[in-house]
């Protein structure tokens, strides 16, 4: 069977694919998938077009740095590298990204404070006392951070060692026995973590990361509307970040 039949039927490839124009035409449906998924993330201005360019980028980068020997199936390392190439370009062109990330951060120790002091997970409307707002502006602040982006279950992957930066750590290239026992610990913990969420939350993580569809099809999946399933899944990853936090200390 041919590498392009392979993939076609989705068998993995562990062999490095050659760089040329076949091989990029073979995994442009890739990319495409990645940016279809990221499309949540696009500010105005930004064409889908542009996306695929990043991706195409990344791409390349996994083409030329690929080591059977060192790494998980091709496309799976791919992938990684896509979406990290693109969200890198995505923060770079982001002009607001300060303000939201304070948001995120004043959001995530409000979690992280009154569930402690619960021994729970807070409602919505105990989040919003807390902070002194209404439902409708939690509910608005949500949707802004989901909208520009600001966090990632990837990214969540680098927060012991401070780098944030989660397509890193999983695409590492040469991951070492003390590498691989943290990878473990991190997921472990990860995993313990999404366990705590509330029921709704723990499914749009399942359903958004491990199915792989996107924003629009959870909420089909669940009846709800694309906006409300992204004020779920930010409310979800602050969550996790505040419980990582805690269990870890500062990143």
């Amino acid at each position: 069977m041919s590498m392009s039949s392979q993939a076609a039927v989705g068998v993995a490839v562990t062999v490095p694919p050659p760089v040329n124009d076949d091989t990029i035409r073979q995994y442009l449906p890739l990319v495409r998938r990645v940016v279809r998924r990221l499309a949540h993330r696009r500010p105005s201005g930004i064409e889908e077009a542009e996306l695929i360019s990043w991706g195409l980028g990344g791409l390349l980068d996994a083409l030329r740095r690929f080591d059977p020997a060192k790494s998980t199936a091709f496309e799976s390392y791919a992938q990684v590298r896509i979406r990290g190439a693109i969200l890198d370009r995505l923060r770079g062109q982001d002009t607001v990204a300060r303000s939201t990330r304070d948001k995120a951060k004043l959001l995530e120790k409000t979690y992280q404070t009154l569930e402690a002091r619960l021994g729970r997970a807070a409602t919505e409307e105990e989040v919003a006392a807390e902070l002194g707002k209404s439902l409708p502006q939690l509910h608005a602040m949500l949707a802004e951070i989901g909208r520009i982006g600001v966090l990632s279950l990837d990214d969540l992957a680098g927060f012991r060692d401070g780098t944030g930066n989660g397509e890193e750590f999983l695409a590492s290239d040469d991951p070492g026995p003390a590498e691989a026992v943290l990878r473990r610990e991190r997921v472990e913990l990860l995993a313990e973590a999404v366990g705590r969420l509330p029921v709704k939350e723990r499914t749009v993580i399942a359903l958004y990361y491990h199915e792989g569809i996107t924003m629009r099809e959870v909420g089909e999946v669940l009846e709800l509307t694309e906006s409300r399933v992204s004020q779920l899944h930010s409310q979800a990853l602050l969550r996790l970040r505040g419980f990582l936090r805690g269990v870890l200390g500062p990143a």
